[in-house]
């Protein structure tokens, strides 16, 4: 039974070096920044999106509001910020390497 406590040892350090499991003092949001349950993080992810699309899409407007060339920076706004908004949730889930040290 010991050879099954060492792996379950094992594991758990893994996991807790991933950032999949949350330390005993670590409290709600593990060492890679994620929030604890499926839900927040889909929370989150849709909240990155749709920030970066509304932002892409309200200075678009308002460049075109001023320049006088509606739709076309509307238009190239609305795509950098959803590019933008994909590239935020591509760092929510990627794992940071190393770290400040």
């Amino acid at each position: 039974m010991t050879e099954r406590n060492d792996f379950d040892a094992r594991l758990k350090q893994a996991r807790q070096r991933r950032g999949l499991e949350k330390d005993a003092d670590a409290g709600e949001t593990p060492a890679g920044g994620l929030p604890a349950g499926s839900m927040q993080i889909g929370l989150r992810a849709g909240i990155e999106v749709v920030s970066a699309l509304i932002a892409g899409a309200g200075l678009g407007w308002l460049l075109d509001r001023w320049l006088g060339s509606f739709p076309w920076l509307f238009l190239v706004f609305f795509v950098v910020g959803g590019a933008a908004g994909v590239m935020n949730v591509y760092r929510l889930f990627t794992p940071r390497s190393g770290g400040l040290k």
